[in-house]
Protein backbone atom coordinates (compact mmCIF):
# COMPACT_ATOMS: atom_id res chain seq x y z
CA UNK A 1 0.00 0.00 0.00
CA UNK A 2 1.23 3.58 -0.87
CA UNK A 3 1.49 6.32 1.56
CA UNK A 4 -0.56 8.30 0.04
CA UNK A 5 -3.53 5.25 0.73
CA UNK A 6 -2.62 5.08 4.12
CA UNK A 7 -3.12 8.98 4.52
CA UNK A 8 -6.68 8.94 2.91
CA UNK A 9 -7.23 6.02 5.00
CA UNK A 10 -6.59 7.10 8.26
CA UNK A 11 -8.39 10.54 7.14
CA UNK A 12 -11.53 8.99 6.59
CA UNK A 13 -11.25 6.75 9.91
CA UNK A 14 -10.63 10.29 11.75
CA UNK A 15 -13.52 11.63 10.26
CA UNK A 16 -15.83 8.89 11.00
CA UNK A 17 -14.49 8.88 14.30
CA UNK A 18 -15.42 12.60 14.75
CA UNK A 19 -18.46 12.29 13.41
CA UNK A 20 -19.73 9.40 15.11
CA UNK A 21 -18.57 11.08 18.21
CA UNK A 22 -20.30 14.53 17.58
CA UNK A 23 -23.55 12.53 16.72
CA UNK A 24 -23.76 11.04 20.52
CA UNK A 25 -22.62 14.28 21.86
CA UNK A 26 -25.55 16.08 20.20
CA UNK A 27 -27.79 13.22 20.74
CA UNK A 28 -27.21 13.17 24.85
CA UNK A 29 -27.43 16.77 24.90
CA UNK A 30 -30.57 16.80 22.82
CA UNK A 31 -32.44 14.77 25.94
CA UNK A 32 -30.95 17.62 27.81
CA UNK A 33 -32.28 20.03 25.49
CA UNK A 34 -35.85 18.58 24.99
CA UNK A 35 -36.32 18.48 28.58
CA UNK A 36 -35.57 22.74 28.84
CA UNK A 37 -38.02 23.15 25.72
CA UNK A 38 -40.75 21.40 27.48
CA UNK A 39 -40.53 22.77 30.56
CA UNK A 40 -40.65 26.33 29.08
CA UNK A 41 -43.80 25.52 27.05
CA UNK A 42 -45.36 24.33 29.94
CA UNK A 43 -44.40 26.99 32.43
CA UNK A 44 -41.69 24.33 34.12
CA UNK A 45 -37.93 25.13 35.48
CA UNK A 46 -36.67 21.33 33.74
CA UNK A 47 -33.47 19.74 34.71
CA UNK A 48 -31.53 22.35 37.19
CA UNK A 49 -29.58 20.32 39.57
CA UNK A 50 -27.35 18.55 38.08
CA UNK A 51 -24.42 21.11 37.69
CA UNK A 52 -25.04 24.56 36.29
CA UNK A 53 -28.38 24.92 34.14
CA UNK A 54 -28.89 20.94 34.69
CA UNK A 55 -26.14 20.58 31.93
CA UNK A 56 -24.61 17.40 33.69
CA UNK A 57 -28.44 16.13 33.73
CA UNK A 58 -27.21 13.91 30.84
CA UNK A 59 -24.48 12.59 32.19
CA UNK A 60 -26.31 11.22 35.08
CA UNK A 61 -28.82 9.82 33.19
CA UNK A 62 -25.95 7.62 31.24
CA UNK A 63 -24.81 6.64 34.76
CA UNK A 64 -28.67 5.59 35.56
CA UNK A 65 -29.16 3.66 32.13
CA UNK A 66 -25.70 1.49 32.99
CA UNK A 67 -26.27 0.65 36.10
CA UNK A 68 -30.03 -0.81 35.94
CA UNK A 69 -30.79 -4.22 35.91
CA UNK A 70 -30.18 -5.69 32.64
CA UNK A 71 -33.51 -7.87 31.93
CA UNK A 72 -34.20 -10.76 29.02
CA UNK A 73 -37.23 -11.48 29.11
CA UNK A 74 -37.57 -15.78 29.22
CA UNK A 75 -39.59 -16.91 25.98
CA UNK A 76 -37.55 -13.78 23.96
CA UNK A 77 -35.49 -14.78 21.06
CA UNK A 78 -31.44 -13.67 23.11
CA UNK A 79 -29.89 -13.11 19.79
CA UNK A 80 -32.13 -10.97 18.36
CA UNK A 81 -33.21 -9.45 21.24
CA UNK A 82 -29.67 -7.70 21.74
CA UNK A 83 -29.25 -7.44 17.42
CA UNK A 84 -32.40 -5.28 17.49
CA UNK A 85 -31.48 -2.06 19.38
CA UNK A 86 -27.28 -2.43 18.29
CA UNK A 87 -28.81 -2.76 14.90
CA UNK A 88 -30.72 0.48 15.16
CA UNK A 89 -27.77 2.72 16.92
CA UNK A 90 -25.32 1.11 13.76
CA UNK A 91 -27.98 2.61 11.28
CA UNK A 92 -28.19 5.91 13.09
CA UNK A 93 -24.60 6.90 12.85
CA UNK A 94 -24.63 5.37 9.05
CA UNK A 95 -26.64 7.97 7.73
CA UNK A 96 -24.03 10.91 7.96
CA UNK A 97 -21.10 9.11 6.01
CA UNK A 98 -22.62 11.66 2.90
CA UNK A 99 -23.51 15.20 4.43
CA UNK A 100 -20.73 17.51 2.90
CA UNK A 101 -20.37 19.01 6.83
CA UNK A 102 -18.58 22.08 5.53
CA UNK A 103 -15.86 23.62 3.11
CA UNK A 104 -12.31 21.73 3.16
CA UNK A 105 -9.50 22.98 5.26
CA UNK A 106 -5.95 22.46 5.45
CA UNK A 107 -4.08 20.34 8.22
CA UNK A 108 0.03 21.17 7.27
CA UNK A 109 0.20 20.68 3.53
CA UNK A 110 -2.78 18.55 3.16
CA UNK A 111 -6.57 19.24 2.25
CA UNK A 112 -8.74 17.83 4.14
CA UNK A 113 -12.85 18.11 2.59
CA UNK A 114 -14.94 17.29 5.48
CA UNK A 115 -16.97 14.60 4.01
CA UNK A 116 -16.63 10.47 4.22
CA UNK A 117 -18.05 9.87 1.34
CA UNK A 118 -18.61 11.85 -1.94
CA UNK A 119 -21.02 9.30 -3.75
CA UNK A 120 -22.41 10.08 -6.87
CA UNK A 121 -26.27 8.89 -4.93
CA UNK A 122 -25.55 10.83 -1.50
CA UNK A 123 -29.73 11.00 -0.88
CA UNK A 124 -30.14 7.95 -2.47
CA UNK A 125 -27.88 6.04 0.08
CA UNK A 126 -29.55 8.37 2.71
CA UNK A 127 -32.95 7.18 1.84
CA UNK A 128 -31.85 3.37 2.18
CA UNK A 129 -30.06 3.55 5.30
CA UNK A 130 -33.01 5.40 6.69
CA UNK A 131 -35.04 2.52 5.37
CA UNK A 132 -33.32 0.04 7.31
CA UNK A 133 -33.57 1.59 10.44
CA UNK A 134 -36.94 -0.04 10.66
CA UNK A 135 -35.39 -3.19 10.40
CA UNK A 136 -33.97 -3.17 14.12
CA UNK A 137 -37.17 -1.89 15.53
CA UNK A 138 -39.06 -4.94 13.90
CA UNK A 139 -36.08 -7.17 15.53
CA UNK A 140 -36.68 -5.88 18.60
CA UNK A 141 -40.23 -5.93 18.66
CA UNK A 142 -40.55 -9.34 17.46
CA UNK A 143 -37.83 -10.94 19.52
CA UNK A 144 -39.37 -9.39 22.80
CA UNK A 145 -42.44 -12.31 22.24
CA UNK A 146 -44.53 -9.18 23.71
CA UNK A 147 -47.84 -8.86 21.46
CA UNK A 148 -47.76 -4.36 22.41
CA UNK A 149 -43.80 -4.39 21.09
CA UNK A 150 -44.67 -6.47 17.81
CA UNK A 151 -47.71 -4.01 17.38
CA UNK A 152 -45.56 -1.17 17.64
CA UNK A 153 -42.61 -2.88 15.16
CA UNK A 154 -45.76 -3.30 12.22
CA UNK A 155 -46.75 -0.12 12.98
CA UNK A 156 -43.23 1.56 12.47
CA UNK A 157 -42.71 -0.88 9.33
CA UNK A 158 -46.18 0.46 7.58
CA UNK A 159 -45.03 4.17 8.66
CA UNK A 160 -42.26 3.89 6.96
CA UNK A 161 -43.01 2.37 4.06
CA UNK A 162 -46.34 5.00 3.97
CA UNK A 163 -43.79 8.09 4.05
CA UNK A 164 -40.74 6.95 2.57
CA UNK A 165 -43.01 7.14 -1.04
CA UNK A 166 -43.94 11.32 -0.87
CA UNK A 167 -40.22 11.56 0.52
CA UNK A 168 -38.37 9.97 -2.52
CA UNK A 169 -40.56 11.90 -4.80
CA UNK A 170 -39.85 15.14 -3.81
CA UNK A 171 -36.12 14.55 -3.76
CA UNK A 172 -36.53 13.71 -7.45
CA UNK A 173 -37.52 17.02 -7.93
CA UNK A 174 -34.17 17.98 -6.24
CA UNK A 175 -32.49 16.00 -9.02
CA UNK A 176 -34.63 17.27 -12.21
CA UNK A 177 -33.07 20.76 -10.60
CA UNK A 178 -30.05 20.10 -10.10
CA UNK A 179 -29.10 17.00 -12.35
CA UNK A 180 -26.91 15.11 -9.52
CA UNK A 181 -27.81 12.66 -6.84
CA UNK A 182 -24.60 14.08 -4.60
CA UNK A 183 -24.82 15.80 -1.80
CA UNK A 184 -22.48 18.26 -2.53
CA UNK A 185 -23.45 19.27 -5.94
CA UNK A 186 -27.06 20.44 -4.68
CA UNK A 187 -24.97 22.19 -1.83
CA UNK A 188 -23.28 24.33 -4.72
CA UNK A 189 -26.08 24.35 -6.80
CA UNK A 190 -27.82 26.43 -3.88
CA UNK A 191 -25.14 29.24 -3.69
CA UNK A 192 -24.60 29.51 -7.16
CA UNK A 193 -29.03 30.15 -8.13
CA UNK A 194 -31.30 30.11 -4.68
CA UNK A 195 -32.26 27.72 -1.97
CA UNK A 196 -34.72 25.66 -2.25
CA UNK A 197 -36.84 26.77 0.49
CA UNK A 198 -37.22 29.26 -2.21
CA UNK A 199 -37.33 27.15 -5.22
CA UNK A 200 -39.34 24.47 -3.85
CA UNK A 201 -41.15 25.47 -0.80
CA UNK A 202 -43.87 22.68 -1.18
CA UNK A 203 -41.29 19.94 -1.67
CA UNK A 204 -39.68 21.19 1.77
CA UNK A 205 -43.15 20.83 3.55
CA UNK A 206 -43.75 16.94 2.09
CA UNK A 207 -40.14 16.29 3.53
CA UNK A 208 -40.66 17.71 6.55
CA UNK A 209 -43.72 16.35 7.57
CA UNK A 210 -42.23 12.63 5.87
CA UNK A 211 -39.05 13.17 8.54
CA UNK A 212 -41.27 13.89 11.21
CA UNK A 213 -42.72 10.14 10.05
CA UNK A 214 -39.27 8.35 9.64
CA UNK A 215 -37.84 9.75 12.74
CA UNK A 216 -40.99 8.59 14.92
CA UNK A 217 -41.04 12.01 16.69
CA UNK A 218 -44.82 13.43 18.21
CA UNK A 219 -47.32 13.42 16.43
CA UNK A 220 -45.82 10.26 14.22
CA UNK A 221 -45.32 8.37 17.74
CA UNK A 222 -47.70 5.66 16.81
CA UNK A 223 -44.71 2.77 16.85
CA UNK A 224 -44.30 3.59 20.97
CA UNK A 225 -47.89 5.38 21.78
CA UNK A 226 -47.84 4.34 25.45
CA UNK A 227 -51.39 5.20 26.14
CA UNK A 228 -52.39 2.32 23.66
CA UNK A 229 -49.39 -0.50 23.59
CA UNK A 230 -47.54 0.77 27.01
CA UNK A 231 -43.89 1.60 25.35
CA UNK A 232 -44.52 -0.16 21.94
CA UNK A 233 -41.10 -1.76 20.58
CA UNK A 234 -39.49 -0.74 23.34
CA UNK A 235 -41.81 -2.12 26.06
CA UNK A 236 -39.56 -4.91 27.14
CA UNK A 237 -36.43 -3.58 27.09
CA UNK A 238 -33.97 -1.71 29.91
CA UNK A 239 -30.86 -0.92 30.80
CA UNK A 240 -28.12 0.40 27.50
CA UNK A 241 -30.83 -1.67 25.46
CA UNK A 242 -33.57 0.78 25.64
CA UNK A 243 -30.24 3.55 25.92
CA UNK A 244 -29.40 2.54 22.01
CA UNK A 245 -33.41 2.99 20.94
CA UNK A 246 -33.62 6.40 22.55
CA UNK A 247 -30.32 7.33 21.41
CA UNK A 248 -30.63 6.01 18.05
CA UNK A 249 -34.22 8.05 17.96
CA UNK A 250 -31.98 11.44 19.25
CA UNK A 251 -29.01 10.66 16.38
CA UNK A 252 -31.72 10.34 13.50
CA UNK A 253 -33.38 13.72 14.57
CA UNK A 254 -29.94 15.07 14.33
CA UNK A 255 -29.18 14.06 11.16
CA UNK A 256 -32.63 14.42 9.61
CA UNK A 257 -32.17 17.75 10.62
CA UNK A 258 -28.94 18.17 8.89
CA UNK A 259 -30.20 16.75 5.67
CA UNK A 260 -33.16 19.06 5.55
CA UNK A 261 -30.49 21.69 6.10
CA UNK A 262 -28.88 20.28 3.39
CA UNK A 263 -31.55 19.64 0.93
CA UNK A 264 -33.78 22.69 1.69
CA UNK A 265 -31.15 25.62 3.60
CA UNK A 266 -28.10 25.84 1.74
CA UNK A 267 -26.03 23.45 3.70
CA UNK A 268 -23.33 24.80 5.28
CA UNK A 269 -23.45 28.00 2.42
CA UNK A 270 -23.58 31.30 4.96
CA UNK A 271 -26.29 33.26 2.88
CA UNK A 272 -25.07 36.74 1.36
CA UNK A 273 -21.72 35.92 2.04
CA UNK A 274 -18.98 35.96 -1.02
CA UNK A 275 -17.06 32.77 0.70
CA UNK A 276 -13.92 33.00 -2.03
CA UNK A 277 -13.63 36.37 -1.11
CA UNK A 278 -13.60 36.07 2.94
CA UNK A 279 -11.41 33.20 2.60
CA UNK A 280 -8.85 35.68 0.81
CA UNK A 281 -9.26 37.88 4.33
CA UNK A 282 -9.26 35.24 7.39
CA UNK A 283 -7.58 31.95 5.69
CA UNK A 284 -9.73 28.50 4.23
CA UNK A 285 -9.82 26.92 8.03
CA UNK A 286 -11.86 29.63 9.87
CA UNK A 287 -14.04 29.85 6.72
CA UNK A 288 -14.49 26.54 7.08
CA UNK A 289 -15.46 26.93 10.89
CA UNK A 290 -17.77 29.20 9.74
CA UNK A 291 -19.43 27.27 7.13
CA UNK A 292 -19.80 24.39 9.87
CA UNK A 293 -21.69 26.62 12.48
CA UNK A 294 -23.72 27.44 9.87
CA UNK A 295 -24.91 24.37 8.88
CA UNK A 296 -24.93 23.21 13.34
CA UNK A 297 -27.02 26.35 13.39
CA UNK A 298 -29.47 25.43 10.97
CA UNK A 299 -29.79 21.88 12.60
CA UNK A 300 -29.96 23.19 15.79
CA UNK A 301 -33.22 25.15 14.35
CA UNK A 302 -34.65 22.05 13.03
CA UNK A 303 -34.19 20.19 16.25
CA UNK A 304 -35.63 22.73 18.68
CA UNK A 305 -38.36 22.67 15.90
CA UNK A 306 -38.88 18.87 16.43
CA UNK A 307 -38.83 19.48 19.96
CA UNK A 308 -41.58 22.18 19.82
CA UNK A 309 -43.99 19.77 17.55
CA UNK A 310 -43.42 16.93 19.90
CA UNK A 311 -44.99 19.30 23.06
CA UNK A 312 -47.39 21.34 20.96
CA UNK A 313 -49.31 18.82 18.56
CA UNK A 314 -51.42 15.93 19.83
CA UNK A 315 -50.77 12.54 18.84
CA UNK A 316 -52.10 11.70 15.74
CA UNK A 317 -54.83 8.38 15.41
CA UNK A 318 -53.21 5.26 13.45
CA UNK A 319 -55.80 5.89 10.36
CA UNK A 320 -55.30 9.75 10.37
CA UNK A 321 -51.24 9.08 9.94
CA UNK A 322 -52.23 6.44 6.93
CA UNK A 323 -54.75 8.78 5.45
CA UNK A 324 -52.28 11.62 5.35
CA UNK A 325 -49.25 9.75 4.06
CA UNK A 326 -51.37 8.08 1.10
CA UNK A 327 -54.20 10.27 0.28
CA UNK A 328 -52.46 14.08 0.75
CA UNK A 329 -48.90 13.91 0.63
CA UNK A 330 -48.40 11.31 -2.40
CA UNK A 331 -51.01 12.73 -4.59
CA UNK A 332 -49.33 16.50 -3.33
CA UNK A 333 -45.67 15.43 -4.24
CA UNK A 334 -46.81 13.49 -7.52
CA UNK A 335 -48.26 17.18 -8.40
CA UNK A 336 -45.15 18.89 -6.79
CA UNK A 337 -42.99 16.44 -9.58
CA UNK A 338 -45.36 17.47 -12.82
CA UNK A 339 -46.04 20.67 -12.27
CA UNK A 340 -41.36 21.42 -11.57
CA UNK A 341 -40.93 19.01 -14.62
CA UNK A 342 -43.33 21.21 -16.91
CA UNK A 343 -41.24 24.39 -15.24
CA UNK A 344 -38.33 23.14 -16.53
CA UNK A 345 -39.05 22.13 -20.09
CA UNK A 346 -40.52 25.39 -20.78
CA UNK A 347 -37.87 27.14 -19.99
CA UNK A 348 -35.69 25.19 -21.59
CA UNK A 349 -37.48 25.70 -24.93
Amino acid sequence: MTEEFIADALEKLALVGVMIGFALVVAMYSTWAERKVAAFLQDRIGPNRAGIFGLLQPLADGLKLFSKEEITPKDSNKFLFILGPSLAMIVACMTGAVIPWSTAFEIGDRVVVPQIADVNIGFLYILGVLSLGVYGIMIGAWASNNKYSLMGGLRAASQIISYELPMGIVLITVLMMTGSLRLSDIVHYQQDHAWFIILQPVGFIIFLVCSFAETNRTPFDLPEAENELVGGYHSEYSSMKMGFFLFAEYINMFISSVVISTLYFGGYDIPFVDEAKLAESIGMNWVSVLNFLSLFGKSCFFIFFYMWVRWTIPRFRYDQLMNLGWKKLLPLALINMLITGLVILLLNK
